[in-house]
C-alpha cells in the first residue's frame, strides 16, 4: 500500500479531514504512453493503407500487410486506447473516490507489465506469431502475462474502492467495475488453448465453435474494451470540462445495465449467412437491434450534459473534441445494429463498408474522447495551462477532416464491391466474374482513404508537440495534496432515496451483479454450440489435415492471409456462381482455428483446392501479378527461401490427438515421412508443368501449395443444389 501518511486534524467538534495525495505519477506515465503508442499504432495502419494502393511498400516479410495489420489493430486496441482507459481512471478514481491508490507499487508494476506486453506484441507480430484470432491474436506465453498484469489493475482498483472515503460510487466507477469483470471472462473464454510449443498453441474449440466463441470475444472487445471503460471516461471528464452536472442520473442507470446485459448476446451478428446455427444468428440480430436503445441513452446523457454550455462548446478545443466522440459513438452505435440485419449483412459483410464503420468508433469516439481528456488532464496535473489552444483547434480539424477523408471513401468502397460482386447480366453470368474488377474499381478510394490517415495521423503529431510544451512550461504534482472527511464521516442512506443507492454503495454486490449480468448472454448462446453435437453435423467424406497440410495451414497463418481471404461461401447465388457449393458446418471441425475470415480483399478460398493447378500456385505466391494482372496482393519470396521446419510436427499431431483430432496411435512418429512423401509429389507435379522445383521438397512454398490444393475437397460439391 502507498506509504503517503494519513494524518487528522480538528475541523470542527465532529468531523476530522484526512489529509492525503493523489498519484499524479502514474497518470502521467499513462498518459505519455498513449501519446507515444498512439502515434506508433496509427503510423503502422498509416503503412497498411499506402501498402493496399502499392503493394511495393511490402518490404519485408516482417513488414508485409498480413504481419503489420494485426500489429495495428493490437496497438490501436490495447495500447492506445489501452493506456487511455489506465490513464483516465487512475486520474478519475482518485478523485471519485478520495483516495490515493491503494498501491504505488502495484501501479507502477500495472504501467510497466502492460508496457512489456505491447512491446512483446510488437516483437512477435511481425514475425509471424499469431494465433490468427482477430483482436486476440498473441500467442498463449502473452496471454498469461495479459492475465497477470489485468489481474494487478483489478487488485489496485478493488483495493482503492474499499478504502474510499466517499460512501457513494459514481457511474465512472459502475462502467469500471464492469469492464474489468467482463475483460476477464472474455479473455479467459477466448484463450482456452492446448500449447505446442513455446510460441504456438491449437485453441480448444474448432470450427463453427471456435468461430462463436472468437466472435462473442471479438464483439464484445469492442464492446469492454473500446466502448463501456471510455463511456466511465465520458461520464466523468465531459461533465468536468463542461462544469456541468451529468444530465440524468436515472438515465445513466437504465444505460449501464441495460448496455451490459444486452452487449453480450450480439456477436452472433459477425457471422450472418455463415454455416452457424440459425436459432445463434438469431439471436445475435434481436439483441444487437435491441442495443440502440441503451446506445442512444448515454449518447443523449452525454450531450444534453452541455445543454446551456453550448457558447463554451464553440470556444474550448477540448469540449469541441468530446462533442464529436460522443456523436461518433452515438453514430457507430447505431450504425452497427443496423449492420446487423440480415438484408442489410448481406451487403456490408465482407466488404470496407465494415472497416469504415470500425474506425468511426475507434478515430472518433476512442481518438478524439481520448485526445480531450488529454488536452483537459495535463495542463492540472503540470499546475499550467495549455500551451496552445490554437494548435489544439488545429489537431481538432485535422482529426476530424482526417475522419471524414477517411471512413466516406471506405463506405463508398464497401457499396462498390458489394453491387459489383452481385451484379449479373440478363444471361444469367455474374458481370464481374474476375474478382480483380472489383478490386481494382476501388483503389481511388483506399487511396482518398490513406490521405484521410495522414492527416489524422498529422493531427497526432501536432497534439504531441502541444504537450511537450505544455509540460515544459509547468511540473508536474507528482503527489497533489488534498484533504477530505473519513467514510465514517460521509453521510450515509436516507429514508425515500432512490432505491438504486443501495448497490452504488456496494461494491462487491455491484461487481456480482455485474457478472451474473454478463454471464447470462454468454452462457446462453456459447453452452449449447458446445455441448449439443447436433448443432455441428459430422460429414463422413471430411478428414484432418495430412502433415504437409497442416505446416501449410499454420505458414498460412503466420503470414496473415486469412486478413485479406475468407474461407466461407454464403449462400447466394453471387457467392455459390462465384466460389462453388455454399460451406457447412462439418466441414470445419477440424479447423484450429477457424479462418472464415472479416474481409475479402482477395477472393474466398473455401473451394479453391484443385482448381487451379500446382504451378498456378506457385507463380501466384512468387509473382501475383504475373497470374492476376492487377493484383495488390505482395510477393511471398521468403516461402521460395525459407527451409520448412518439421520439427515440431510430431508435438503438433499430439496436441491434436489430445483434442480429439482422430489421427492413428503413435502417427507423430510416422508424420515426417508422410510430409516429405507429400512434399517429393509436389515438386515433381511442379516438374510435369514445367517449373524449375529443384530443392524445393524442403521450403515452406511446398506446404502452401499443398494446403490450399486441398481446402473444400473433403466433399464433392452439388453443382445443380449450389445453384438453386
Amino acid at each position: 500500500m502507498s506509504s503517503t501518511p494519513t494524518l487528522t486534524t480538528p475541523l470542527s467538534n465532529e468531523i476530522q479531514l484526512d489529509h492525503f495525495s493523489y498519484d499524479n505519477k502514474i497518470v502521467k506515465q499513462f498518459a505519455y504512453a498513449t501519446a507515444f503508442w498512439g502515434l506508433i499504432g496509427m503510423t503502422v495502419g498509416l503503412l497498411a493503407a499506402f501498402q493496399m494502393v502499392f503493394p511495393a511498400l511490402n518490404f519485408t516479410a516482417e513488414t508485409s500487410f498480413g504481419r503489420i495489420r494485426p500489429l495495428h489493430t493490437n496497438a490501436a486496441i490495447f495500447a492506445f486506447v489501452g493506456n487511455g482507459i489506465f490513464m483516465g481512471v487512475y486520474y478519475s478514481l482518485q478523485r471519485l473516490l478520495k483516495t490515493r491508490m491503494f498501491s504505488d507499487r502495484l501501479s507502477q508494476m500495472h504501467f510497466y507489465g502492460w508496457q512489456m506486453i505491447i512491446l512483446a506484441a510488437a516483437i512477435t507480430l511481425p514475425l509471424g506469431i499469431t494465433t490468427s484470432k482477430e483482436y486476440a491474436e498473441l500467442e498463449w506465453p502473452i496471454d498469461i502475462g495479459i492475465a497477470v498484469v489485468w489481474i494487478i489493475f483489478g487488485i489496485n482498483m478493488f483495493g482503492t474502492i474499499f478504502k474510499r472515503r466517499e460512501r457513494h460510487l459514481y457511474v465512472a466507477i459502475w462502467f469500471y467495475i464492469a469492464t474489468w469483470i467482463t475483460v476477464t471472462v472474455l479473455h479467459v473464454g477466448n484463450s482456452l488453448e492446448l500449447p505446442v510449443g513455446l510460441w504456438k498453441s491449437y485453441p480448444v474449440f474448432a470450427g463453427v465453435q471456435d468461430a462463436l466463441v472468437q466472435w462473442w470475444y471479438g464483439h464484445n472487445a469492442v464492446a469492454f474494451f473500446l466502448t463501456t471503460p471510455y463511456l466511465g471516461l465520458m461520464y466523468y471528464f465531459l461533465p468536468k470540462a463542461a462544469n456541468r452536472p451529468v444530465f440524468s442520473y436515472r438515465l445513466s442507470i437504465i444505460h449501464f445495465w441495460a448496455l451490459i446485459f444486452i452487449y453480450i448476446w450480439a456477436g452472433p451478428h459477425h457471422l450472418l449467412y455463415t454455416s452457424l446455427p440459425d436459432w445463434a444468428q438469431s439471436l445475435g440480430v434481436v439483441f444487437s437491434l435491441m442495443l440502440i436503445a441503451p446506445s442512444w441513452g448515454g449518447m443523449l446523457n452525454g450531450l444534453l450534459t452541455l445543454r446551456g454550455a453550448w457558447d463554451k462548446v464553440r470556444e474550448d478545443p477540448v469540449l469541441k473534441m468530446m462533442v464529436v466522440a460522443v456523436t461518433a459513438y452515438g453514430m457507430a452505435t447505431l450504425e452497427g445494429p443496423l449492420l446487423s440485419i440480415k438484408s442489410v449483412n448481406a451487403i456490408s459483410h465482407y466488404t470496407d463498408w465494415t472497416v469504415g464503420h470500425v474506425h468511426v468508433g475507434t478515430l472518433g469516439w476512442n481518438g478524439m474522447l481520448t485526445f480531450g481528456v488529454l488536452y483537459w488532464l495535463m495542463p492540472r496535473i503540470f499546475n499550467t495551462e495549455l500551451y496552445s489552444k490554437k494548435l489544439a483547434n488545429v489537431h481538432f480539424w485535422m482529426a476530424t477532416l482526417g475522419l471524414l477523408f477517411y471512413a466516406i471513401p471506405l463506405y463508398w468502397a464497401g457499396w462498390t464491391q458489394s453491387a459489383m460482386w452481385k451484379q449479373f447480366m440478363p444471361e444469367g453470368m455474374l458481370q464481374y466474374g474476375n474478382f480483380l474488377e472489383t478490386v481494382t474499381a476501388i483503389l481511388p478510394m483506399y487511396m482518398l482513404r490513406a490521405l484521410g490517415g495522414t492527416i489524422y495521423v498529422a493531427g497526432v503529431v501536432v497534439m504531441i508537440y502541444n504537450i511537450i510544451k505544455t509540460t515544459r512550461q509547468g511540473k508536474l504534482i507528482e503527489n497533489e495534496a488534498v484533504s477530505a472527511p473519513p467514510l465514517a464521516a460521509s453521510p450515509g442512506g436516507h429514508k425515500g432515496e432512490y432505491w438504486h443507492r443501495w448497490i452504488e454503495r456496494r461494491p462487491v454486490q455491484l461487481l456480482v451483479g455485474s457478472t451474473v449480468v454478463i454471464l447470462i448472454g454468454g452462457l446462453a448462446e456459447l453452452f449449447p454450440m458446445i455441448l449439443i453435437d447436433d448443432n455441428v453435423p459430422k460429414i463422413e467424406s471430411v478428414q484432418p489435415y495430412t502433415p504437409l497440410e497442416l505446416a501449410g495451414r499454420d505458414i498460412y497463418i503466420r503470414e496473415g492471409c486469412n486478413v485479406c481471404h475468407s474461407q466461407m461461401i454464403r449462400p447466394f447465388r453471387s457467392e455459390t456462381e462465384r466460389y462453388g457449393q455454399y460451406s457447412m458446418s462439418g466441414e470445419f471441425i477440424y479447423d484450429r482455428p477457424h479462418l472464415w475470415g472479416s474481409k475479402r480483399t482477395g477472393p474466398d478460398l473455401h473451394r479453391v483446392g484443385e482448381k487451379y493447378p500446382d504451378s498456378w500456385h506457385y507463380n501466384h505466391m512468387k509473382d501475383p501479378q504475373s497470374t492476376s494482372p492487377g493484383s495488390i496482393m505482395p510477393s511471398y519470396e521468403w516461402l521460395f527461401e525459407n527451409d520448412l521446419d518439421v520439427s515440431s510436427m510430431p508435438a503438433k499431431i499430439r496436441t491434436l490427438q489430445k483434442l480429439n483430432t482422430p489421427y492413428p496411435e503413435g502417427y507423430d512418429e510416422q508424420a515426417v515421412a508422410d510430409l516429405q512423401l507429400q512434399a517429393r509429389d509436389i515438386v515433381e507435379s511442379l516438374q510435369q508443368q514445367g517449373i524449375e522445383a529443384e530443392r524445393l521438397e524442403d521450403k515452406e512454398i511446398t506446404a502452401i501449395i499443398a494446403y490450399l490444393q486441398r481446402l473444400g475437397t473433403d466433399i464433392k460439391p452439388d453443382v445443380n443444389a449450389a445453384n438453386k
